[in-house]
């Protein structure tokens, strides 16, 4: 089940999504989650009030060192390996975190 998403979660990702538009990156759904994509590539995702992002070691150790970040598990019970979740909290550190996973991607 999705968590719930508030207003304020969905401000804070239109402004990620419409920041990445001139490099590509389209709106999609994946498993009944808004996601970011290029091409056929998610990069980034929304999960309840926090945006998920797809990156490479360096830039993922950084994520998780922000308070309330951690490893991306969509509920199976095991982390997906190169994703990290990042809470409404640290919102302003989400379009450096879309950027990165749009270079890492797209690569």
């Amino acid at each position: 089940m999705m968590p719930k998403v508030s207003d304020q979660a969905v401000a804070a990702y239109d402004v990620v999504a419409a920041g990445l538009e001139s490099a590509g990156v389209v709106r999609g759904s994946m498993f009944g989650m808004p996601c970011l994509k290029v091409g056929k590539k998610v990069l980034a995702g929304m999960f309840g009030d926090a945006m998920t992002f797809k990156l490479p070691p360096e830039p993922r150790e950084k994520a998780l060192a922000l308070p309330g970040a951690e490893p991306f598990d969509p509920g199976m019970g095991r982390p997906m390996k190169e994703w990290v979740v990042i809470p409404l909290a640290q919102s302003e550190a989400w379009p450096e975190y879309a950027a990165e996973a749009l270079e890492y991607v797209s690569r």
